[in-house]
């Protein structure tokens, strides 16, 4: 999966939980939770929809190391099949 697509699902499945979401208007190096307003508990449902929908499974000792939506991007792109 390419950088682009895992992007992509990281949005889809963003919107879902915050549907005001514009794609245009995220920085992918400021923290994510601050720019779309959600709590712990919407963070963990996006965190464990993320597991559900692409098959990876994320530990909650890589909560932390998961802040921007560039820090998602790349720690999927590591763990998914090229």
């Amino acid at each position: 999966m390419t950088e682009t697509e895992i992007r992509t699902q990281v949005l889809q499945l963003l919107k879902t939980i915050a549907p005001e979401v514009e794609e245009g208007e995220l920085d992918a190096g400021v923290p994510l939770r601050d720019q779309v307003d959600l709590d712990s508990m919407d963070w963990l449902n996006f965190l464990v929809a993320l597991h559900e929908r692409l098959k990876v499974d994320i530990p909650e000792s890589d909560y932390a190391k998961l802040v921007t939506l560039g820090d998602l991007v790349a720690y999927l792109r590591r763990k998914l099949p090229a």
